[in-house]
This record gives C-alpha cells, structure tokens and sequence, in this order.
C-alpha cells in the first residue's frame, strides 16, 4: 500500500475550514475542473437524499473524466468515521468502487488560533497488481499536483 499526504496551513478559523468540507459544495469547489466531476447521487446515513452535512454513513456515487480523456469513470465513496473535538476535526472515506484497489483519503484539521492546519493523506493501491505497483511514481506526481491545487482553492475560498 503507497501513502501520499500534504499539509498546508490555512489563514482561517477550525469551524471555518471544517465547514466548507463538510459540504458537497466544498467537494465541487475542491475538485479541479479537468478531473470532469459528476456527482450523481448522495445518500445520507439516514437514507436521505442530498444531505446537506457529509456525516459518517453517507454515501455518494460520482463519476470522472480526468481531462476529457477516455471512458467516465464510476466512483463510489462512503464516510467512514467523522469526529470532532476542540481544536481538531477530522473525516475519513473510503472507496467502495472505484479505480483503484484501495483508496482511503484521511482529512485532518488542526485549529492553531485563527488558523488551521489542513492534512490530506490517501492509502492507496493502483490495479493491476504488479503493473499498478510499477506505476507508483508517476501516482505520486498526479496526487501532488491535484493535492497542491485542492489545498490552494481551500486556501483562495477561505482565506480574506
């Protein structure tokens, strides 16, 4: 399993940060606009449709076409934990189907007074077993970038 994690500070409050990624809008912001993101369905842990909180047990079934290239891809994930205490935040999800063997993207946020330190970390496992382990580096470049710009919407959404 690979592991791949950033961390950048954010000049904004805890609740603030925490907020805008509690939210299916945070995700569509978040999103780089050559990954193509669908979202089709969101279902909460309750059964209700389009919550407008992503709580543990919530589910979303969403697609991609990462530049436009090739067929869309189908990704299924679900929150699998969520918590939160004072000064410290954090969701993780995981992939229920999807392109990769394993996916499992942790998202932390430290309260440092009126800011915030944001950390990303994904396990992960490419397919095709030891073809996908081979292409771990080039992983490696693709999260860095997409991870880089993630943190820098946060950044220009959050920061005034």
């Amino acid at each position: 399993m690979a592991i791949f994690s950033r961390r950048t500070r954010i000049a904004a409050p805890l609740s603030a940060v925490w907020e805008f990624h509690s939210t299916l809008d945070g995700l569509r912001t978040l999103t780089p606009a050559w990954m193509n993101l669908e979202i089709h369905t969101v279902t909460g842990p309750d059964g209700e449709a389009d919550p407008a909180e992503l709580y543990e047990g919530t589910q979303m079934d969403m697609s991609m076409r990462p530049f436009g290239v090739g067929p869309r891809q189908r990704w299924t994930s679900r929150i699998v934990d969520r918590t939160e205490s004072d000064g410290y935040a954090m969701f993780r999800d995981d992939m229920l189907g999807g392109p990769f063997e394993l996916w499992i993207h942790t998202h932390e946020f430290y309260g440092d007074g009126d800011e915030t330190i944001l950390v990303d970390t994904v396990e992960y496992e490419l397919p095709f077993g030891a073809i996908g382990r081979a292409g771990l580096p080039v992983s490696r470049v693709g999260f860095e970038g997409m991870f880089r710009d993630r943190h820098r919407r946060t950044k220009a959404a959050l920061e005034s």
